[in-house]
């Protein structure tokens, strides 16, 4: 609950919703509590139960309300990412350590921490900018392209952004690639960006001023695609508790333009029906839980890495990345 709470309370002040401090402050309550669960039922493996993605947003969402977080909370933050804790088997955590340097420096410009810890919150975000530009790829993407709105936000909120030729060649990325924001949390994290805004512009705003100027779209259909493709299905499982390495590889054929959630559906209904998966509805889309009876689990700290090779990342989702006739998709049980 901690990320979902979380994206619920930015999305509630950001709205300006009309005076009810009663109900807001229920749910900054048990934003709190959910923080200490997180950490609690994981404290000695040295992380949250959910992940520190999720954690940070948490404590962004409460500064953004102007809400205090304890300093051991803050400190949890800084240590892991002084231990490169972020990183997971897919390569770096760009978006984790964004939304975390968000928090740090919301929690400065609020003043809701001392100031030896603010001083502490500084160079640590600091180190997060100075490794974003070293780790920028030639692409133009910090991370990838859902990763790249959050690192933006960063040079944003430390009124860096025009001082840095790395932000202007990941705007001209972000420009060329806005198809794949086609969910609405994934939009949420874009449009500000776009408009030179990050979510620390959500603490400071003036609700009395803000015209009501929202009006409802509705998006054309995307183009019908006739034909059938064939993409290649790789299933993989390196884990210890894995039965063997390589579980299933198989074409499916499949509609043009399908997208790789469909692809897996026809897959499944192949004969012989050898091929399974499930997956769970989030803010994100719809998320690979389990494929071949084999589910990825959060206290193993295992999921479905998708790739199109064996050392390449998708960009995107199952509901959004369309695989082209000849690719090969790859599902990889992997951990973070």
């Amino acid at each position: 609950e901690t990320g979902r709470l979380a994206l619920y309370l930015l999305g509630l002040r950001a709205t300006c919703p009309p005076p009810d401090p009663g109900s807001q402050r229920s749910l900054v309550t048990w934003l709190k509590y959910h923080l200490e669960e997180d950490w609690a039922g994981s404290r000695r493996h040295g992380h949250p139960l959910t992940s520190f993605y999720q954690y940070g947003l948490g404590v962004l969402a409460l500064c953004a309300h102007r809400k205090r977080v304890r300093e051991e909370v803050i400190r949890r933050l800084l240590e892991a990412q002084h231990h490169h804790k972020f990183r997971h088997a897919g390569g770096s955590a760009m978006d984790t350590e964004a939304v975390v340097v968000l928090a740090f420096t919301c929690l400065e410009r609020e003043r809701l921490v001392r100031s030896r810890l603010a001083a502490e919150l500084r160079a640590a975000r600091r180190r997060a900018r100075k490794r974003m530009v070293e780790e920028q790829r030639p692409d133009g993407f910090f991370g990838n392209v859902y990763s790249t709105p959050w690192a933006m936000q960063v040079f944003i909120a430390s009124n860096m952004c025009q001082l840095q030729t790395v932000y202007g060649q990941a705007m001209a990325a972000l420009l060329k690639n806005l198809d794949a924001f086609t969910i609405t949390a994934t939009m949420a994290q874009v449009l500000p960006v776009l408009h030179g805004r990050s979510y620390l512009d959500i603490a400071s705003m003036r609700c009395q001023e803000e015209p009501d100027t929202l009006t409802a779209i509705n998006p054309e259909p995307l183009p019908e695609m006739l034909g059938t493709m064939m993409v290649r299905l790789v299933v993989e499982c390196p884990l210890p508790w894995c039965p063997q390495h390589q579980l299933y590889d198989q074409l499916v054929p499949a509609p043009a333009g399908a997208s790789l959630l469909d692809v897996l559906r026809a897959a499944a209904a192949q004969e012989p029906h050898d091929f399974t998966f499930e997956t769970q509805e989030t803010p994100q889309g719809p998320f690979l839980t389990t494929v071949l009876g084999l589910e990825a689990q959060q206290k193993k700290r295992s999921y479905w890495q998708l790739l199109t090779d064996s050392s390449t990342s998708l960009q995107m989702g199952v509901a959004e990345y369309r695989p082209q006739d000849g690719d090969s998709i790859i599902l990889r049980l992997s951990e973070w």
